[in-house]
């Protein structure tokens, strides 16, 4: 027994996937060919989307957020948690890699549950703020450029209700956070995201050992 968090050797890993990963074939196909991609490090891991899948259902989430599409597998996840009628805001500015995600999302039937907007995330998310939608999205998570997280955070604040929750991927940075002078942008911003998180009032909090460091921000 311990009561330190394990390290994952691959062998582990191929265990836990073996014993617990329910990924649809579909969503599968769509992991492999974004794997093969230079920027394949973009991707969440399948265990963490099966385990955003669940906080989803758990919550009965009906509206969502997403910040960074990048090919749509986490997308796919999320989306496939909400009801027929519900509705995912997916936001990038990517339209290449967003053309490979519409082409998964139709291939599952789930194209019509996603709404993506291609324009900047604050642009996309100030705009709903505008359009009086404070307070009615039931999940966000947050996956896109370090440097906007705590503006990516803020909006999600404000446009969800209390009692949603706002998860945020990479907050370990595959270790880098934890080091003295760092210097570069992405690392400081999530050191910064992090150190405020902690004094945080308006949220419950848990950082996660999950894949690059998954965060859950619950809105009190």
């Amino acid at each position: 027994m311990t009561t330190k968090t394990l390290q994952l050797t691959d062998e582990l890993q191929s265990y836990l996937r073996g014993v617990s990963l329910r990924e649809p074939a579909l969503f599968e196909s769509l992991r492999r060919e974004t794997a093969q991609r230079s920027d394949a490090r973009m991707q969440i891991a399948p265990e963490q989307g099966q385990f955003m899948y669940l906080l989803c259902r758990l919550m009965g989430v009906r509206n969502a957020i997403e910040v960074g599409v990048f090919t749509g597998y986490s997308s796919l996840w999320t989306a496939m948690a909400l009801p027929p009628d519900g509705c995912l805001l997916a936001c990038d500015v990517d339209g290449e890699t967003t053309a490979i995600a519409r082409d998964y999302w139709a291939r599952a039937g789930l194209a019509d549950r996603i709404d993506l907007r291609i324009a900047p995330a604050l642009e996309t998310l100030d705009a709903e703020v505008r359009a009086g939608h404070a307070g009615r999205f039931d999940f966000a998570f947050i996956d896109a450029d370090k440097a906007g997280y705590e503006d990516y955070y803020e909006r999600c604040m404000t446009l969800l209700r209390p009692g949603g929750l706002i998860v945020v991927d990479n907050t370990l940075w595959d270790g880098r956070v934890a080091l003295e002078d760092v210097d570069d942008n992405s690392t400081v911003a999530l050191q910064q995201f992090n150190a405020a998180r902690l004094g945080d009032e308006r949220i419950d909090l848990s950082l996660l050992p999950v894949a690059d460091g998954l965060t859950l921000l619950r809105k009190r």
